[in-house]
């Protein structure tokens, strides 16, 4: 084998690595022509690709060809000789480029290069079947050079970068796909979390609309506070997808969940051998929530050493990985959940006051689902229209002694308990209306649920009609035909109510919305 075809060989197989190893398309195109102009005495070398949009052929890479030059070559479809390439599907060589008035020069190489003369090659860069570039190569002028091997050598050249193109444009679909998907996402998950979308008309989910938009806007530390299942993840998804960095990662780690021995690493993340298993780097979730929020939910399951750590990661802004010297900072919003009492923690030892005070700079306090009981037909006739929607029943509403079931139960499970029990009594509904015998057993007896009312039938859907009446009241400021409106119904039956409980609307007048 001669000299020759083994520079090729080697030069082949550096451009196949080069190709398949470089994670950036241009630079790995730029290259390869550097390595024709090392290995095989090229000027100057181009990959023109076409533009599919616009059927215009465009500079992809380039050497020996200054910046300004490649910017301003362009070139349609059988324009020129890179064109008549794209266009033919066939090689073309030029000898020599002053004799051919189908070289434009358009990139300056043979008035830039310091040569009397020049020979051009242009070979088609195939991509499934069709032409969609031009490999161009530019050669010192030679009258001896044989072109024949050169024109095999090059094909082969075009046809790995043909290939290369293949899976540049098939990895660009696909990331441009996943970014159109992603921004998809985002904006449903901005339209699912805007806080207006949290169901509840009481006056303590008022408020809990107004806490929400006052905190959203700041990069204010947050602390959500209410018994389990009263929708504090709900919450925080609000603050961060109406802040300013909804755009960010929403990063959740349940501080319950993971054993002490994980928590650190789960946080903080780990080196290489910092511990037996540890064989690779690992980011934790607050360098993964850089730029965005960090949601530490039952953070007051946290064991005492963990706090320290969190604490000086608070103080500092900055924090290690575990077996790590080096400091990282980021950039992270924290929102804290927990549904225990964390002053009596701190007087027991339990739970730190400087840990505590870094943390609770804004609070939030979720309220029991029995201590709003205006609210629970609101959620439930959601609860039936997305449950309805999922399982594909045509189930439309609850009927009365149904409502008056989930209206006398107490709900230790809150919100998700609702949910739950919608979830099931829509999957075994046989009609349009989800009666009685279709809620689970512990609200069908009361005894055995531990619910059973104190008051009668009566006083408790009196009481009910009360809150409603006092809601639509405050609501509409004291305006009883603003307050019928509101509860769909005649002023005069309103009147009637008021009188019956002894409603003063004037004390609501001069109130305002919460």
């Amino acid at each position: 084998m001669s000299v020759t075809n083994v520079r090729k060989l080697s030069t082949l197989l550096e451009i196949s690595q080069t190709l398949s190893s470089s994670l950036d398309f241009r630079t790995a195109l730029i290259q390869v022509l550097e390595l024709l102009g090392e290995n095989h005495g090229t000027v100057a070398g181009t990959v023109t690709l076409l533009d599919e949009q616009n059927g215009e052929l465009r500079i992809e890479a380039a050497t020996g060809i200054p910046w300004q030059a490649q910017r301003r070559a362009k070139y349609k479809v059988g324009e020129g000789v890179t064109g008549s390439v794209v266009e033919s599907g066939r090689p073309v060589v030029v000898p020599r480029v002053s004799k051919e008035p189908l070289f434009l020069d358009r990139t300056d190489v043979w008035k830039g290069s310091g040569h009397d003369e020049l020979t051009f090659v242009a070979m088609p860069i195939p991509v499934d079947g069709k032409t969609k570039g031009s490999l161009g190569v530019t050669f010192p002028f030679d009258a001896d050079r044989d072109f024949q091997p050169e024109v095999e050598f090059l094909g082969v050249v075009a046809s790995m970068i043909g290939q290369s193109v293949r899976v540049h444009t098939l990895v660009e679909t696909e990331r441009k796909r996943l970014l159109t998907e992603n921004d998809q996402l985002r904006q449903e998950l901005r339209e699912r979390y805007d806080f207006r979308n949290i169901i509840g008309n009481s006056r303590q989910m008022r408020d809990i609309y107004q806490a929400v938009a006052q905190v959203a806007g700041g990069p204010t530390t947050v602390m959500i506070r209410g018994e389990s299942g009263t929708g504090k993840e709900m919450v925080a998804h609000a603050i961060h997808y109406n802040s300013p960095r909804a755009e960010g990662p929403f990063v959740k780690v349940n501080c319950g969940a993971l054993p002490d021995t994980l928590i650190e690493s789960e946080l903080f993340g780990y080196e290489p051998g910092a511990f037996t298993d540890a064989r690779e780097r690992k980011m934790g979730r607050f360098e993964l929530a850089d730029s965005g929020t960090l949601f530490l939910d039952e953070v007051g399951e946290l064991s005492p050493s963990t706090q320290v750590k969190l604490l000086r990661a608070l103080q500092e802004k900055e924090f290690e990985r575990l077996g790590g010297v080096k400091p990282i900072t980021v950039d992270v919003r924290l929102i804290t959940a927990t549904n225990r009492d964390l002053e009596n923690a701190m007087r027991q030892g339990k739970f730190r006051e400087d840990l505590y005070y870094r943390l609770n700079v804004f609070s939030i306090f979720m309220p029991a689902l029995r201590d709003r009981k205006p609210d629970i037909l609101l959620l439930a006739d959601h609860f039936v229209e997305k449950y309805a929607s999922v399982l594909g029943k045509r189930v439309r509403r609850i009927s009365t002694p149904a409502i008056d079931m989930l209206m006398a139960y107490h709900w230790p499970g809150n919100v998700r308990e609702l949910e739950n029990c919608v979830e099931r009594a829509v999957l075994v509904c046989q009609g349009a209306v989800i009666h009685g015998h279709d809620l689970p057993p512990t609200l069908q007896t009361a005894q055995v649920s531990d619910t059973l009312p104190e008051a009668s039938l009566d006083s408790m859907v009196g009481n009910y009609e009360r809150d409603l009446i006092l809601d639509s009241l405050k609501s509409a400021r004291g305006n009883q035909a603003e307050a019928a409106r509101l509860l769909q119904t005649s002023s005069r039956i309103v009147g009637y109510k008021l009188q019956k409980y002894g409603i003063d609307p004037a004390r609501y007048r001069s109130s305002r919305r919460s």
